[in-house]
């Protein structure tokens, strides 16, 4: 059971950019393993050219990496 002033996670999506995850949470790899973490926020990259995959390091500025639907403009 969860401590009552435990935060639950929230995520968002920053546009162009990473996913924020904020709270109390547990990141795993696809196989289940544990991927330690410093802080209690956490980027994660959403753009794939990231050289510290799975979190966010910033070179989805340099790609011009664009989270808009090309349907909607």
């Amino acid at each position: 059971m969860k401590a009552t002033n435990e935060l639950s996670p929230t995520i968002v999506a920053c546009p162009n950019g990473p996913l924020l995850i904020r709270g109390d949470f547990e990141l795993v790899t696809g196989t289940g393993e544990q991927i330690p973490r410093q802080r209690k926020t956490i980027a994660l990259c959403r753009c794939g050219a990231s050289t510290i995959k799975p979190f966010c390091d910033g070179t989805h500025k340099l790609t011009k990496f664009n989270t808009e639907n090309p349907a909607a403009t």
